[in-house]
């Protein structure tokens, strides 16, 4: 699977474990109570996720799939675990997380997470994005990996009843990797998770980089 005819595609043993140690190591300091399983704006409450998505090794890689120089959008940490062991219906990722709110001719609905603003832009931002799954654990069914459609990243923002329609008449991809393997995929290329079967820590650094300029007076969160 290529990312130019299907949307996404993965990259086996990017990530050393050493780094992948590190990481886990340092969520797992975390008080107990933290809610680890997603941890958003992860770069500004990690340190080792920040050496992470600022390091060369995720740039350079960013750089083959953007027109320009990779800027962080969003960073996640998500860790699916018996406790935690969610079910995602079929979406498309069609927000960014940006400094302030505007007003821009094209662009909404506008939300606050995590005290950040986030905002549904013109699909030319969504389509100048990467996003990168950097797995710290295995990930396939038994334990909820993602599942994706492929190519539908090229039918621009669908409506529920379009993302539907496609679901139903286009066959699943089911992402399975291991750890320190990289899914690189469009941010809206539709995609799922199942509750796991056998559910154990399902542990995923995401990041999303884009090279779009952005309108004057924003900045990327």
């Amino acid at each position: 699977m290529n990312i130019e005819e299907n949307g996404f595609e993965l990259h086996k043993d990017f990530l050393d474990q050493v780094s992948i140690e590190e990481i886990i190591n340092e969520i797992e300091s975390l008080d107990s109570n933290y809610p680890k399983h997603g941890i958003r704006n992860a770069e500004k409450k990690l340190l080792s996720v920040k050496k992470l998505v600022d390091s060369n090794l995720l740039r350079d890689k960013a750089k083959n799939f953007l027109t320009g120089e990779p800027q962080i959008v969003r960073v996640i940490v998500f860790d699916k675990t018996p406790d935690k062991n969610w079910l995602v219906t079929w979406h498309q990722d069609k927000t960014i997380s940006v400094s302030e709110k505007a007003e821009i001719s094209g662009w909404g609905p506008w939300t606050l997470k995590d005290g950040i603003n986030h905002v549904q832009p013109d699909i030319r931002v969504l389509e100048d994005m990467i996003t990168f799954r950097i797995h710290l654990d295995d990930a396939n069914e038994s334990n909820g990996c993602l599942k994706v459609i492929p190519n539908s990243h090229s039918l621009g923002i669908l409506t529920k009843n379009d993302q539907d329609r496609v679901v139903n008449e286009v066959e699943e991809h089911i992402c399975s990797a291991k750890s320190g393997d990289l899914l690189v995929m469009r941010p809206h290329l539709l995609h799922s998770s199942s509750k796991g079967k056998a559910p154990s820590h399902r542990r995923i650094v995401h990041v999303e980089y884009s090279s779009f300029k952005l309108p004057m007076g924003l900045a990327w969160a």
